[in-house]
């Protein structure tokens, strides 16, 4: 297929010329020949030195001897600067201490950003001050983080050097001591080997926090103090705890208690429940017992030849009694309200089919028979000792124990009570 492509892009496809030989400029390593070979160093050996005339080896210095020795050398110079100075060191006749030696104030680790003002302002609590020399460096012209106060009274001095060691001011504590270079004999500054010291005597287990004063009897009672403080601030942090504990424990008495008897509300409540539920339903398999009564006694009396039998009426049947017993009532038989009753029968009965009629008959007997058997003597008993009139059960001796619970026999034998409302309901008419 690339025939038919256009010449241009055929072009693309062409090869390019061949590489041109050229012959290299000289022989490669491998090639060139070599015109004296390779010897051994035998011939060299008489030029070496006898190692008899070599002088012996020179031991190196390791680092750590020589910063042993840089270190020795430094602390050796030092000692003999400071033994210069010593000799050249003269309190009494420094230009620069001024004033009364018994009423200066030595300050030192102060702030290097406390002003003359602000030391002024600090220790003016202490009485009035005389003069405040603030030492700086002499090179950089820097503070130096100390100073001299001279009080106008040795009585302020003393005042200060006993409350004022300790101060924070501004974020630092001061050390505060007297001038003891014009008062105590034989006393060096520290940059003479000498000062208060005290306070870099080691590791941390030796070092003391105070001021370094050789006198610590007072801070050793201070730090028993303040451990006792600490112990203190321990025990009452315990007891808090222990107090916090037991206040839980009961606040989760108190709320299991709760929850104890709020559960056994709820429950005493779903019992109530239930037993009214249990109530309603007995009452309402009651009422249900009692209207499939009165049905198949309709049922009975209906198919039994049209009332030749004299069966009270049931209780739903049965007109109010708005009279004497034995009357009937302002309507008369054909009233509406017994009209309405026997359509309502009729219209039952239509529905029913003539077998199922024969079934629920065939059953309702043998329910009566068995009944009347089992009960029969206590219904006898029952009628015989607590019937009113002269005895009479008003048909009721072959119904069943419900049936007989549901009618009752009224004093003068005219009429029943009835189960639901316990009024006096006249007899039905035969």
């Amino acid at each position: 297929m690339t025939q038919f492509l256009p010449p241009n892009l055929l072009a693309l496809f062409a090869p390019r010329d061949p590489i041109p030989y050229l012959p290299p400029l000289e022989k490669l390593p491998h090639e060139k020949h070599h015109n004296q070979p390779y010897c051994g160093i035998a011939p060299y050996i008489r030029e070496f030195e006898d190692p008899r005339d070599a002088p012996p080896p020179t031991r190196a210095e390791t680092r750590e001897e020589r910063m042993e020795r840089k270190r020795r050398e430094k602390i050796e110079r030092r000692q003999q600067e400071v033994e210069t100075e010593l000799k050249m060191w003269d309190p009494h006749n420094d230009p620069n201490a001024q004033g009364d030696a018994f009423k200066t104030l030595f300050v030192a680790r102060v702030n290097y950003d406390t002003t003359e003002s602000k030391l002024r302002r600090e220790f003016e609590v202490y009485g009035p001050i005389k003069r405040i020399h603030m030492v700086y460096s002499k090179r950089s012209g820097k503070p130096r983080g100390y100073a001299f106060i001279e009080y106008e009274h040795e009585r302020d001095m003393h005042s200060a050097y006993k409350h004022a060691d300790g101060k924070k001011i501004d974020g630092r504590r001061v050390l505060v001591d007297v001038e003891r270079g014009r008062t105590v004999k034989g006393w060096r500054p520290r940059r003479l080997g000498g000062g208060l010291g005290g306070t870099r005597r080691g590791g941390a287990d030796v070092n003391i926090r105070h001021s370094g004063r050789d006198d610590t009897s007072r801070y050793d009672e201070r730090d028993r103090d303040r451990d006792r403080e600490r112990e203190r601030r321990e025990r009452s942090r315990e007891r808090d705890k222990e107090r916090e504990r037991r206040r839980s424990r009961s606040r989760d008495r108190r709320r299991r208690s709760r929850s104890r008897d709020k559960d056994e509300r709820r429950r005493s409540r779903e019992r109530s429940k239930d037993k009214d539920r249990d109530r309603k339903r007995r009452s309402s398999r009651s009422r249900e017992r009692a209207r499939r009564e009165r049905e198949r006694k309709e049922e009975l009396r209906g198919g039994g030849g049209g009332g030749d039998m004299a069966e009270p009426s049931e209780a739903g049947d049965a007109p109010p009694d708005d009279g004497p017993p034995g009357e009937l009532g302002p309507d008369g038989p054909d009233g509406p309200e017994e009209k309405g009753r026997d359509r309502d029968r009729e219209r039952r009965r239509s529905h029913r089919s003539e077998r199922d009629r024969r079934r629920d008959r065939d059953r309702d007997r043998d329910r009566e028979h068995k009944r009347g058997e089992r009960g029969g003597e206590r219904g006898r008993d029952d009628a015989r000792g607590g019937g009113g009139g002269g005895g009479q059960n008003n048909g009721l001796e072959g119904l069943g124990n419900d049936s007989r619970d549901m009618y009752m026999e009224s004093e003068g034998g005219d009429g029943y009570l009835a189960p639901e409302n316990g009024y006096l309901m006249e007899a039905a008419p035969e």
